[in-house]
């Protein structure tokens, strides 16, 4: 199978980017991309590093980042499972992109930029959950921003509940299949509690 191995040939089979595209993009928020942020509650973060890429799903059950400043948002880092893959990243190379996804909505909204992370007690409050805090805060700092077209999210008719739900494996089963002693059934019967105390 042939590579495409310059931008000119791949510029050559798409034509020129839709006018519209380009104009969309802001460099800091508009109240509108500001109150659409505001109402998001789900994103994925995009890094990069020296063994690859990473994306990571981030949400929360309010706004999924605070907005600090006209360019400046903040995200949380909240337990999980200390692999630590985006914040390595992060602090070996700062670029990031997030998506933002808000449930019924067609578009998604992205922004890129450059995060670092800090361990400071006054961002961390400023997510306090009763007496949990976050471990750390990205600080991201928007370079640019804009929504994507809905095309993909109607394609895969992503909230469509009467789009085909295939049965697919569970968690436990994922690790039954790279350990296979392990107890599938028991751990994805006890995750919903598991998961109720360690939300934050």
């Amino acid at each position: 199978m042939q590579k495409i191995t310059d931008t000119e040939t791949l510029e050559q089979i798409y034509g020129a980017a839709a006018p519209r595209s380009l104009a969309k993009v802001a460099t800091r928020l508009t109240p509108l991309y500001q109150r659409w942020i505001g109402a998001s509650r789900f994103l994925v973060l995009s890094t990069t590093g020296p063994e690859g890429t990473d994306a990571s799903p981030r949400g929360d059950d309010g706004p999924v980042v605070h907005t600090a400043g006209p360019r400046t948002l903040w995200l949380p880092d909240w337990r999980g499972n200390n692999r630590l893959d985006s914040l390595r990243n992060i602090v070996r190379d700062p670029r990031v992109s997030l998506m933002f996804l808000v449930p019924g909505e067609s578009n998604a909204v992205r922004v890129n930029g450059t995060a670092y992370l800090t361990a400071d007690e006054t961002a961390r409050k400023t997510f306090a959950r009763r007496t949990l805090l976050p471990a750390t805060v990205a600080v991201i700092t928007i370079e640019e921003l804009y929504f994507q077209c809905a095309k993909a999210i109607l394609r895969a008719r992503l909230w469509d509940a009467e789009a085909d739900r295939p049965a697919l494996p569970t968690a436990g089963q994922f690790l039954k299949e790279q350990d296979e002693g392990f107890e599938a059934e028991a751990y994805d019967e006890g995750y919903a509690e598991y998961a109720r105390t360690r939300m934050w």
